[in-house]
């Protein structure tokens, strides 16, 4: 047993995939034709880190509640964690990618850490070792 997807709602689809794949380094998985439970139009779409089981599904907001979650799904607090195998490297590349941190990074017990938020707003943590 795994968790597969884990449902990530965002203002619109491209920019989102931008961020997830170009910044992040993501796979799109899949962008596919979809429709609402009701019959209108969207997309499927999955991104996920290289090599990774668990990816996300990018979903468009759909109405008034949904767009006011977008950016804060986990009420402020960090809600993904992003382990990377070379920290430094990762952060380096996310700052000239314009990603905003809201910590600077910092040696904990289990590695370092950094603050950043994704392109909606929702808080991330990124994970890994590497000297700062």
């Amino acid at each position: 047993m795994h968790i597969d997807l884990v449902a990530l709602i965002v203002d619109e689809y491209d920019p989102a995939i931008e961020f997830f794949t170009r910044v992040l380094g993501f796979d799109l998985v899949e962008d596919s034709a979809s429709l609402t439970n009701d019959g209108r139009p969207k997309r499927w779409v999955v991104v996920r880190p290289p090599n990774a089981r668990t990816g996300l599904l990018l979903a468009r907001a759909d109405g008034e509640r949904q767009s006011r979650a977008v950016g804060d799904q986990t009420a402020g607090r960090v809600g993904f964690f992003l382990n990377v195998d070379d920290f430094d490297a990762s952060y380096q590349r996310m700052v000239a990618a314009g990603v905003t941190f809201v910590r600077e990074p910092r040696t904990e017990s289990y590695g370092k850490v950094a603050l950043f938020l994704d392109i909606a707003g929702n808080r991330w943590d990124l994970l890994g070792s590497g000297a700062a």
